[in-house]
């Protein structure tokens, strides 16, 4: 069974401008912090573009986790698709979608997985991993529409 969520992030900054920042390894780097995510192959630093891939390790609920990604859709500046080619879910698909607005844009992060282990996995979807990945993504959406901009790239 696969789960999907949507988060939505209002931000000053040109949608031009929150994209880049939304790519950006290093952005990101920044903000999963907690989690000690770093990219150790692949793209590493800068921006990130269609076909490329890059591979994070991080720890999440103490699990030490490998997972690696590929940009396989990239709309300067409307939008962008990353998706697991290898990691800890039977799939993973994260669309990002930008539109400018009066006061400058919004950003749309529509999530979704399908966790691994059949039946045990689908509880764990249900359970606790759907709503801690709902938090990671809008905590980062956050981050890159408040302070992101001033502080990398």
């Amino acid at each position: 069974m696969t789960a999907s969520f949507m988060c939505r992030t209002e931000s000053q900054l040109p949608a031009e401008r929150l994209f880049d920042l939304a790519r950006s390894i290093d952005v990101h780097v920044e903000s999963q912090r907690t989690s000690g995510e770093r990219a150790v192959s692949g793209v590493t630093s800068g921006l990130i573009g269609e076909g490329q891939e890059v591979t994070w390790r991080a720890r999440h609920f103490g699990i030490p986790l490998t997972m690696t990604s590929r940009i396989t859709r990239l709309d300067f500046p409307r939008s962008f698709t990353d998706e697991q080619v290898r990691g800890p879910f039977k799939a993973f698909r994260h669309v990002h979608e930008f539109e400018p607005t009066a006061a400058g844009s919004i950003m749309i992060d529509r999530v979704e997985f399908t966790a691994p282990l059949g039946l045990v996995g689908r509880a764990v979807e249900r359970l606790f991993l759907a709503r801690y990945l709902e938090r990671l993504i809008a905590s980062r959406g956050r981050f890159l529409a408040g302070g992101a901009d001033r502080r990398i790239i």
